[in-house]
């Protein structure tokens, strides 16, 4: 099976998990609750995240950089890293100053938030040239998407967004990944020019901030737990995932 094939297979398979992951709290308008399962995974898929951005993305970013800049040795992916890191940080803390105005406001940052982060984890996963990093970035695409689903949809149904809006907010969603996949294997086609090299390298570096941002302060602001041993076996499985990329680092 060529990487391409694969990647279209996982685009479909994506947007699948995203339309499931949002059905059920836009059937019943469930409450926000514990779901435990959904919260381990997440975990894990941080992890994997986290390991994406250290071993993988940024040093591939610094590396592309070299390679087109020769010279110049300023620090340019590590620029565009904190900058993918801030802007996250910045749309989390609008949102937290927002929600003693309106939580149609509140609402509207968390939307876009996982809108452009989904976009992002489609390009990341568009972008890679092997299988063995794509699977495993593929993997935890798929198991982030389910509870990052349900959040946005629990978050939506509590809002005061009418219900076509809704509807439409989650097509969007839904088709993010996707096209971000579309976009990343698209510009891989410009891998042999100098310009492909430098917007390759420049959105590892950025998305790996992001990364870097969901898999840490979001990931701690936004776990819910009923007491501390639940941390630990959080713990555990955010470190199992980020094992998963160390170990697959040495192989690539």
């Amino acid at each position: 099976m060529s990487l391409v094939i694969y990647k279209f297979l996982a685009s479909l398979l994506i947007f699948l998990t995203s339309l499931v992951a949002v059905a059920y709290p836009v059937k019943v308008r469930a409450q926000p609750s514990h779901h435990r399962l959904l919260e381990l995974g997440d975990a894990f898929a941080s992890g994997i995240f986290l390991g994406a951005a250290l071993f993988h993305m940024l040093p591939d970013a610094i590396q592309d950089f070299s390679q087109a800049l020769g010279n110049v040795h300023y620090p340019l992916a590590e620029l565009l890293c904190a900058g993918g890191f801030l802007l996250l940080l910045f749309f989390e803390r609008l949102s937290g100053n927002s929600s003693n105005n309106h939580y149609s406001i509140l609402s509207s940052v968390v939307v876009i938030i996982i809108i452009i982060h989904s976009f992002i984890e489609g390009t990341v996963l568009g972008i890679n040239s092997t299988v063995a990093t794509t699977a495993i970035i593929f993997l935890a695409i798929i198991v982030h998407k389910s509870s990052e689903g349900f959040m946005l949809a629990v978050t939506l149904m509590r809002s005061k967004i009418a219900l076509k809006n809704i509807i439409i907010l989650i097509a969007i969603f839904s088709c993010m990944t996707p096209a971000g996949i579309a976009f990343g294997t698209s510009l891989t086609m410009l891998l042999q020019a100098q310009t492909g090299l430098l917007l390759t390298a420049g959105f590892n570096a950025f998305a790996a901030g992001t990364f870097l941002y969901m898999s840490t302060l979001h990931h701690i602001n936004h776990h819910q737990r009923s007491h501390h041993g639940e941390g630990l076996i959080e713990f555990v499985a955010l470190v199992a995932g980020l094992s998963v990329m160390a170990g697959l680092a040495i192989q690539i």
